[in-house]
């Protein structure tokens, strides 16, 4: 039986980042992850390749309508939609290998299988690497999984999928359904749109983007729709299936939409599978999510858990975010080691990379008028911003919300262009405690797209200058 210091159960966001952080520390580390390659369902089969597929489609987009706004002329645009499958495919495997280089250079040691505990300090690997280790630290960084829907019929040739099979499509679809409008519903649709499929989304609740600024998310969805893009909010699907040559989707109180694809995005789900948790009598809340304390320590000693299958033990549930939960790899490492690790949950940035983008930080409007908390609000346009006119990208504005009392910043929203790279100076600005005066005193550069966010703070004493 094997020995090391702690065994990191998990190869995604979380695992791999605390696997190297315990390394740095001068653990004796192991990293136990079921696929081939390390880097999970973000580096795998979500935010790369996604995003990979986002760039490629917009630039499609740009190379038929936009280019020639800059006096850029060209012939007819073709797609080559295996080109941009291997490019984004190539962009994968290079960052997986980089992983697998990151592990070399720090010493981890690396099991392929699947990883189960198997009483007090003691975990069992099942598949390639076969074997029995001992630790006196286990991380459980397990991940999720694409939730489903009653009724609804996966098929095997991924007509009925989820985001893993609406990034490989063979061509784009005449008519794809999406159910379920958060950020994975919106960027896939976007991408298939853009690539000239028919794209309705299906939203239970009758707003797009649950959790986001509401206001944000009402300008959103008017440029979707704008772009092409059809919704149905409020719909219950009750069912979707093959059917054929085609696909059908039930929809309660509505006749039922045929189509060619359906792409099921209705959130995530905490996989636990056969993680071995009752062996150590380790709890769970209903929803299958490990309970940890404040430090990631579960019900067992020297038993931690981390990203996507944590709830904390005040019913808290961080975002399912691949940042966050690297964050909380390095937090709970460094609390193993040094005594001290911490995450703080209300500066956590998040990013929908649709056309226009959305970047979010903080509490929402709605969320700080549901807790009757006084504040004051700031505005800009991307309109009156002069880079962004000369880039052609004024969709959009920065909004900042502060305080009412104590200027502090409490949120910033922003829906334009390169929204998720300007959500980061707003992240930093909370995390150190900063006012929207602090954020408007300091100079930026001009002619910037981050001079929204300075006018925006300005704007919260009614002092914007551009406007």
């Amino acid at each position: 039986m094997k020995q090391h210091d702690v065994i990191v159960i998990g190869g995604g966001p979380a695992g791999y980042v605390a696997a190297i952080r315990a390394a740095q520390l001068g653990l004796d580390t192991a990293c136990i992850e079921r696929e081939t390659v390390c880097g999970g369902t973000c580096l795998r089969i979500g935010c790369i390749p996604s995003k990979a597929l986002l760039e490629s489609s917009w630039r499609y987009i740009e190379a038929q309508h936009e280019l020639k706004t800059h006096g850029v002329k060209t012939g007819a645009v073709e797609l080559e939609l295996n080109v941009m499958m291997e490019r984004k495919n190539t962009i994968v495997e290079s960052l997986t290998k980089g992983i697998t280089g990151l592990f070399k250079k720090n010493k981890v040691t690396r099991y392929e299988g699947h990883g189960r505990l198997d009483g007090p300090g003691k975990v069992v690997i099942e598949g390639k690497d076969a074997e029995e280790l001992k630790a006196k630290h286990i991380i459980l960084a397990t991940g999720s999984v694409s939730s489903a829907l009653p009724g609804i019929e996966f098929d095997d040739k991924g007509r009925v999928g989820t985001s893993t099979e609406a990034l490989d499509y063979p061509e784009p679809p005449e008519h794809l359904v999406v159910i379920g409008a958060g950020y994975i519903g919106l960027e896939m649709g976007s991408v298939w749109r853009r690539l000239g499929s028919r794209v309705k989304v299906l939203e239970y609740l009758p707003r797009i983007l649950p959790g986001m600024d509401a206001e944000l998310a009402r300008e959103a969805m008017k440029e979707f729709e704008r772009q092409g893009i059809e919704f149905q909010i409020g719909a219950e699907v009750l069912g979707a299936r093959v059917d054929g040559k085609q696909c059908v989707v039930e929809v309660k109180d509505e006749e039922p939409i045929r189509c060619d694809r359906v792409l099921v995005a209705v959130g995530r789900t905490p996989y636990t599978e056969g993680l071995g948790l009752d062996t150590l009598g380790i709890q769970t809340d209903k929803r299958g999510r490990v309970v940890v304390d404040e430090h990631y320590t579960t019900s067992a000693a020297d038993v931690y858990a981390i990203g996507d299958i944590i709830v904390f033990q005040d019913g808290y549930a961080p975002p399912m975010l691949a940042h966050k939960s690297e964050d909380e790899g390095i937090a709970c490492v460094e609390r193993i080691v040094t005594g001290y690790g911490h995450v703080n949950y209300d500066a956590i940035p998040a990013v929908c990379y649709t056309h226009p983008e959305i970047g979010s930080v903080g509490k929402t409007e709605d969320a700080l008028r549901d807790a009757g908390i006084d504040y004051r609000k700031g505005t800009f346009p991307f309109q009156a911003n002069g880079r962004a006119r000369s880039m052609g990208e004024t969709q959009g504005k920065v909004k900042v919300l502060s305080d009412a009392k104590t200027d502090r910043i409490l949120g910033v929203h922003i829906i334009g262009p390169r929204a998720g790279d300007l959500i980061a100076e707003a992240a930093v600005a909370m995390e150190f405690g900063a006012s929207s005066e602090d954020l408007a005193r300091c100079c930026h550069a001009h002619p910037t797209l981050a001079e929204c966010i300075k006018e925006a703070a300005l704007a919260t004493d009614g002092r914007a200058i551009h406007i």
